[in-house]
């Protein structure tokens, strides 16, 4: 049996009744017992238009959560590319990598992280194109590393600040498409079963297929990430999933909104389709009992040929959130490789 790293994926919910604020200090309250408990990445979103998520901005939060620890990497799940300029991703990611050496993940999606409207807004020349994400790949990697190739944009142009090494470059993805992209470019290639629950171990093999080895990964890498819940009880775990069960369904019916809590939902009947809908959705999740849920991610390891998994959990409860991250480093036996002394 393979040994599973475990890394987080914080979106920054703004629980019902919190507030924006309250969502990116208990962000920092999480980094700080991710770092502590020995997880291997702590990755943030970029989301827009959406109110019941605080993480717009990675290159804002990322430095300020990097500040909090000394040890877990920190970074972007992910930056949506299309949004930004190539250079100005390349240099904000400079500067997180001179300030935290070695701890900085730039990991880049090319959805717009939202509605298109807001996606215009944002880059009003996005035309969505997969030429031109593409293009913004190879831009984005000249300006890290300073390539010089005659007539190109590096030539003239560098990303500042010059920093000794370069952050981890990682794509996201829900299709195969993207999986070509990181094989081409030589990056780390994340893939997203809490939004979409089928083609994973198609894309994650196709993408070992096509791999070109880069001067920051000679071999593939590769992550899978996912919704999770784990709690002391069948009980607990039960309600954690019946929250999570309304919460995917509400944002398929375009409601955005904080999560309720279990004594809210805990009555409702749902219609047939709906109830169609929540099983389908669960094949993005795992929720139980600490055992039970090992159980199911070393599963989902095997068939994605996988060692490394990033969780997100969403609860109404910021306690039962960090309870079900300290009960899955129990679980999996993730140990920190440094004294507990050395934790700010």
């Amino acid at each position: 049996m393979k040994k599973i790293k475990l890394s987080i994926l914080d979106q920054s919910p703004v629980r019902k009744g919190s507030t924006a604020e309250e969502a990116l200090r208990e962000s920092a309250r999480l980094v700080k017992l991710a770092d502590r408990l020995g997880y291997t990445r702590y990755w943030v979103s970029e989301h827009h238009n959406i109110p019941g998520l605080a993480g717009s901005a990675p290159e804002v939060l990322i430095p300020y959560l990097a500040s909090q620890t000394r040890h877990i990497r920190v970074g972007s799940g992910g930056i949506m590319l299309p949004n930004h300029s190539a250079l100005k991703v390349a240099e904000n990611f400079r500067l997180l990598e001179a300030l935290f050496p070695g701890r900085i993940d730039l990991g880049m999606g090319r959805a717009p992280g939202g509605d298109r409207l807001t996606a215009l807004l944002l880059n009003p020349s996005n035309n969505f194109d997969e030429k031109a994400f593409l293009q913004q790949l190879a831009d984005l990697s000249g300006f890290l590393y300073d390539d010089r190739a005659a007539g190109a944009l590096h030539e003239k142009v560098k990303a500042i600040p010059r920093a000794a090494t370069v952050p981890e470059l990682w794509l996201l993805t829900s299709s195969g498409e993207s999986a070509l992209f990181a094989a081409h470019m030589g990056m780390g290639l994340s893939f997203a079963q809490f939004i979409n629950p089928s083609g994973g171990p198609a894309a994650l093999q196709l993408y070992r297929e096509r791999f070109r080895p880069s001067r920051q990964f000679p071999e593939p890498v590769v992550s899978v990430g996912i919704f999770a819940g784990c709690a002391d009880t069948e009980e607990k775990a039960a309600e954690l999933q019946a929250v999570m069960d309304y919460r995917l369904l509400n944002i398929e019916k375009g409601n955005r909104d904080a999560t309720p809590s279990y004594e809210e939902i805990k009555h409702i009947e749902y219609t047939e389709p709906e109830l169609a809908r929540i099983y389908f959705n669960r094949k993005r999740m795992v929720f139980g009992t600490p055992e039970q849920v090992k159980q199911q991610i070393q599963c989902l390891a095997d068939s994605f040929d996988a060692d490394e998994f990033v969780i997100a959990t969403i609860t109404d409860d910021f306690g039962d959130r960090l309870r079900s991250y300290e009960l899955l480093a129990e679980a999996f036996d993730i140990t920190p490789t440094f004294a507990p002394a050395e934790i700010p």
